[in-house]
């Protein structure tokens, strides 16, 4: 179970991510999260969006560089602890870490932690046996 992640390159020039919303939001594509990460001269603007594919094809059409990756997604007590679980868990089974980013839904009282890993099937089958709850792209989508 995974969801898409859109990954946009973009130079670090004024308005290039106002560019992506302003597209996004023509297009009628709702962003439930975003991550950005930057060096001088660029950077990688990560999101989940309810339409993936059409926001990648829009993305597109306007000349930036889009790809698509997938991510887990897992639900988690907003207490605190849950997170430093979640993380002992993989790193206890050998599971490197690449980046994670969380936000907290209108839908549910529980922080989604969006997660991307070297080794995502695996993840998969010690979330599994660890009970802790992986959400499919339509729960965060509809987030």
């Amino acid at each position: 179970m995974s969801v898409k992640q859109i990954n946009v390159f973009l130079e670090n020039e004024p308005g290039r991510l106002a560019e992506v919303t302003s597209a996004l939001s023509k297009a009628k594509i709702d962003i439930r999260a975003v991550y950005v990460t930057d060096s001088t001269s660029y950077g990688i603007l990560r999101l989940i969006v309810n339409q993936p594919d059409d926001a990648k094809i829009v993305l597109q059409s306007m000349g930036f560089t889009v790809s698509i990756s997938h991510v887990i997604a897992v639900a988690l007590k907003d207490v605190p602890g849950t997170l430093d679980q979640v993380l002992e868990i993989l790193s206890s089974n050998g599971i490197q870490l690449e980046y994670l980013y969380a936000f907290v839904g209108r839908a549910s009282v529980d922080a989604v932690v969006l997660l991307r890993v070297d080794d995502r099937e695996k993840t998969l089958e010690i979330f599994e046996k660890n009970g802790i709850k992986v959400l499919d792209d339509k729960e965060v989508y509809g987030i």
